[in-house]
This record gives C-alpha cells, sequence and structure tokens, in this order.
C-alpha cells in the first residue's frame, strides 16, 4: 500500500535531517510526554530538504527535474558502481558453475523517475492521477540506469521486473522504459506486473481472480521464486523501497534512495 509523505515523511527525515526520535503522545517540543522524546521534523522543512536532496528544479516546461551533481545522483552512483563489481563477479562464476544469472528491477522510482507527480501532487498518492502520470509514458530514467541495464546483459545476465503497476499499465511502461534508454524484452516472462484478474498460480495462496490480497513482499518475493523456478539465479535485486527486496530469493539486494512515499 503506497503512503503519502504525511504517513512516511517522518522515517524520511531521520535520513535526511539527523532525525529526532518520536513517539505517539501529544506534546511540545519542550515538554515531551513519556512517550515522545522530540518533537517530530517539521514537515514544511522535511519538504525543502527533499528537494534539496535532488537538487529539484524546474525546466522550461515546468516539470520537475532532478539534478544529475546531487546528492540523490550521488547516491545512485554508490549503489550502483558497487552493484556493477558485483554483477561482474557473478557473471563469472556462473560461466564456471554453468548457471544462469539474472537481476531484477522493480519500475517506479527505480527505473523511471516519479519526482515531478511526487512534488506537483505535494507528496500525496491518488489512484487516478497516477493511473493519468504513468499513462502518459514520459518519465526520465532513474540516473545511471540504462547503462546499469545494459552492463548486466552485456555479462550475459538476464533481466527481469518486478512491478507494483498492473497489467493494464504494460504498454505504457513499456513506452517509457525505451523512451528513457532501457531496451530489453519487455514480454510477460521477463516484466511481471500485478494482475488481479487473473493472477499466476504461483501467487493463488494470496490472490485470487478478482481477490487479491497479497501484500507487496508476497508478491514480490513470490515473482522472484517463480522466476527461480524457471532456472534463473537472481545475483541482483534492486528496489527503491524495503518491500521490493524483502521476502528472499536474490544473492544481493540494492536499496535505492526514494524518501518521497513508503509502500509496505
Amino acid at each position: 500500500m503506497r503512503k503519502s509523505i504525511t504517513v512516511a515523511g517522518i522515517a524520511a527525515a531521520c535520513a535526511l535531517a539527523g532525525g529526532a526520535l518520536y513517539g505517539t503522545g501529544t506534546a511540545g517540543a519542550d515538554v515531551p510526554t513519556a512517550r515522545t522524546t522530540a518533537e517530530p521534523y517539521n514537515i514544511g522543512k522535511l519538504v525543502g530538504d527533499i528537494k534539496s536532496y535532488y537538487g529539484a528544479t524546474q525546466d522550461a516546461d515546468g516539470t520537475w527535474r532532478a539534478d544529475p551533481h546531487s546528492a540523490y545522483a550521488a547516491d545512485l552512483a554508490r549503489i550502483q558502481t558497487r552493484a556493477e563489481k558485483d554483477i561482474a563477479k557473478a557473471a563469472e562464476r556462473a560461466r564456471h558453475h554453468h548457471t544462469r544469472p539474472a537481476v531484477v528491477f522493480d519500475i517506479d522510482d527505480t527505473l523511471l523517475l516519479s519526482l515531478d507527480y511526487e512534488v506537483r501532487t505535494n507528496y500525496v498518492y491518488n489512484g487516478a492521477t497516477w493511473a493519468a502520470y504513468v499513462a502518459g509514458a514520459n518519465r526520465p530514467a532513474v540516473f545511471g540506469t540504462p547503462a546499469l541495464v545494459k552492463y548486466a546483459r552485456s555479462k550475459g545476465v538476464e533481466v527481469f521486473y518486478n512491478s507494483g503497476l498492473t497489467e493494464a499499465q504494460r504498454d505504457a511502461a513499456v513506452t517509457n522504459l525505451e523512451k528513457a534508454g532501457i531496451r530489453t524484452d519487455f514480454d510477460a516472462r521477463h516484466m511481471y506486473l500485478k494482475n488481479a484478474d487473473d493472477p499466476p498460480a504461483y501467487l493463488r495462496g494470496c490472490a485470487s481472480p478478482g481477490a487479491w490480497t497479497c501484500t507487496t513482499v508476497q508478491y514480490k518475493a513470490g515473482t522472484r521464486k517463480h522466476i527461480e523456478s524457471l532456472g534463473y539465479d537472481i545475483v541482483g535485486n534492486f528496489g527503491d523501497q524495503q518491500s521490493d527486496l524483502d521476502g528472499g530469493y536474490a544473492d544481493k539486494t540494492y536499496k535505492f534512495p526514494n524518501p518521497t512515499y513508503f509502500v509496505g
């Protein structure tokens, strides 16, 4: 379930501003209750810190863009450099042991950046406006990811996608990924999207036609388990949410930064 900054922003503040400890009592900054150690970080300041972290500015068309020289970009580069080294080592091991290495990527804010949507909506999710935004198929690539996908493929590593987007959004997602410079196999065997109307058999423990109860972890881990059942060894799993990564079925996980929303 996706939650807006009003719910998850305090957790992000801990990373961006040193973070105050807090609880659920009612108290002022200088009169904490037994359940509150300090006043939570001010959400207006948090929004400013998030923009600063991304180096967010508007272009001539009014679209919010991240700065390639921002702290956000630097964090991505550090993670991706480590991932490339790990992929190279895993590919070499696979050649010696005759295994089939694979990497799995989430899409939203792992490959395609949604910063413009978040800033414009004041970090509050709305299903209708989000669907329209995805349908526009105009999100930029998360910095460095087209090169990372290309690198994995150059090492003989199969690329899969495991996204919370719906099956109805497949065409828009493929169009957007290709526009962003990511060009791999996007068929149903490589790109796994939510299909509540006809869920796959491997998710039937939490999903049946018309009745989807899977948590994000159940859905994503169950999909990775399915990919491994096809004979692949998932050497790297990439996501911007911890729920993209939890649940196993990956040798290594890589958490990309995203302080703008939380998916439990």
